[in-house]
């Protein structure tokens, strides 16, 4: 695999997938090269190795023009470390600290090496994914009273502060947003996240590969078909198992099905933030249509355990595509009807434009991906440039914004909306016959794979190790909100603090997803 004027050695493990191995100080190089052709990081992650006789593993994925590259590095058993990566790529900082909470890996010479995960579950110099960790020995450690995190200080005349969360007015996820502002201006906000860590990873280690899947599909809730299907594809990639082709087409109607639900829901939000209950309430009978039809024609309303290791669990009669076809088609068109009322809104077009700015050059720099990287001009979506099947057959259109505001992420939403439900069609209009599953291989020696998917918000990434008693080793599932977060602070300096639950659900982040 070649990236600039260099053949990094990487080794093709399917279509738009690279697998690698090297040193340390040639990962940096690499990272750089990626980094001066435009590309992007996606995931880090860490992995405890010496129950296969090695040390420890530091693992990145990163986006290329040739695809996704997988590039692991050994670390020794005794003080395990790495190069800093976040002064290449930002978006790696968080990744690298949550790796040291959770292995005690080492980025070397990084700017921030504040604790991210770990709050009060462990203690400091514990470290929850090493093979070797007890949790019963940890329920006995001393841990500390509170959490005490160094939150970054902002001082001066009128400088004040607003502590936000992690409890809020609402059922939603936690999360705390230290806010510092002249009057009602923002000039910083530094968030703390961490307060979902369930120990996912962890909770994968021994697992059959079947059940897996249904945690997979948990990472994210409201993302559980593009999980499912990354962690499959990896399951499948791992054991060397075809997928029937029908299957296939069936997963990609799940994912543009949980697509659409989103964005109905997001829309419909975001005219509530503005006072526009009108719109909320369209929006949501428009996504409660969607909902119980799903549940009508596939058992669950958000089409939980329907992707499974070898297949799909489900089928679609000829009624029912029927019947999908028709409320995609009523749905596609009351959307159009309901932008237009969207777009002639004075006060909506106020609230929207110009707020929550992300400018394209700050977005791929830090790198802002999925939607509302589309939004501020970031052209990456696997479906269209690395299209795994069945999308190689489907010419999906990417929707692009360059404006990076609010205005954007909900344009970029209502152009998605009307390109899913036109994939619903050709997907069901073209579905192949056959069958819905087929046995994955049986595992006699340690493998490995990997899952690539464009979920609703963003690319999801999900890494899995195989032991060779064909349970699961490790399992890495990464959420495009790693990457996102953090430009929530970049895009409402400057803004007003009223106007910060418009920001934030322009963008609406996982929480769940990168606290594990």
């Amino acid at each position: 695999m070649k990236i600039g004027d260099h053949d990094w050695n990487l080794e093709s493990l399917g279509k738009y997938i690279w697998r690698g191995q090297m040193e340390t100080g040639q990962l940096l190089a690499l990272a750089r090269a990626v980094k001066e052709e435009g590309g992007q990081l996606v995931a880090l992650w860490g992995s405890d190795d010496r129950h296969l006789d090695g040390g420890f593993g530091i693992h990145v994925a990163l986006l290329t023009s040739a695809g996704l590259a997988w590039v692991s590095c050994a670390l020794p058993a005794e003080a395990p470390a790495y190069p800093d990566l976040a002064h290449i790529f930002p978006q790696a900082d968080r990744m690298q600290r949550a790796t040291f909470d959770l292995l005690g890996i080492t980025a070397t010479d990084a700017v921030d090496d504040r604790k991210w995960l770990r709050h009060t579950a462990w203690a400091e110099n514990e470290f929850p994914l090493r093979k070797d960790f007890s949790p019963l020995s940890a329920l006995g450690s001393p841990l500390p009273e509170v959490d005490a995190y160094p939150f970054i200080r902002v001082e001066g005349d009128g400088v004040h502060e607003i502590p936000v969360g992690p409890i809020h007015a609402g059922t939603i996820e936690p999360g705390h947003f230290r806010f510092s502002i002249i009057g009602e201006r923002i000039l910083k906000l530094e968030e703390r996240m961490g307060y979902t860590h369930k120990g996912t990873e962890k909770r994968f280690e021994g697992m059959d590969l079947v059940t897996g899947a249904q945690l997979a599909g948990r990472v994210s809730g409201d993302t559980h078909s593009a999980y499912a299907w990354a962690y499959c594809t990896a399951v499948e990639m791992a054991t060397a198992s075809t997928v029937p082709e029908r299957a296939v087409w069936l997963r990609a109607l799940f994912l543009e099905i949980e697509r659409i639900a989103n964005h109905l829901g997001d829309l419909g939000y975001l005219g509530n933030d503005v006072a526009l209950s009108f719109g909320f309430m369209q929006f949501w009978r428009l996504r409660e249509d969607w909902l119980r039809l799903t549940a009508k024609l596939f058992g669950h309303r958000y089409l939980y355990d329907r992707i499974v290791p070898g297949g799909v669990a489900v089928d679609i009669t000829d009624d029912g595509r029927a019947e999908l076809i028709a409320e995609a088609d009523r749905i596609e068109a009351e959307v159009r009807s309901l932008k237009a009322i969207y777009d002639e809104h004075a006060t909506l077009q106020d609230r929207f434009a110009n707020t929550g700015i992300v400018k394209p050059d700050l977005a791929a720099r830090l790198g802002l991906t999925g939607l509302a990287g589309r939004a501020s001009a970031q052209a990456w979506d696997a479906r269209a440039q690395f299209p795994q099947a069945p999308y190689d057959q489907l010419d999906v259109s990417m929707a692009t914004q360059r404006s990076g505001d609010v205005l954007a992420r909900a344009e970029v939403r209502f152009a998605e909306v009307t390109e899913s439900a036109r994939l619903v069609r050709e997907l069901l209009k073209c579905l192949p016959a056959g069958d819905l599953h087929a046995p994955l291989a049986p595992v006699s020696a340690v493998c490995e794979g990997i899952g690539w998917v464009e979920s609703w918000r963003g690319e999801v990434v999900v890494a899995v190790r195989i032991g060779a008693d064909g349970t699961l080793d490790r399992v890495h599932p990464h959420d495009p909100s790693w990457q996102n977060w953090p430009l929530v602070e970049v895009g409402v300096l400057g803004n007003i603090v009223p106007d910060f639950p418009l920001i934030n659900k322009s963008f609406n982040l996982s929480y769940s997803g990168p606290d594990l």
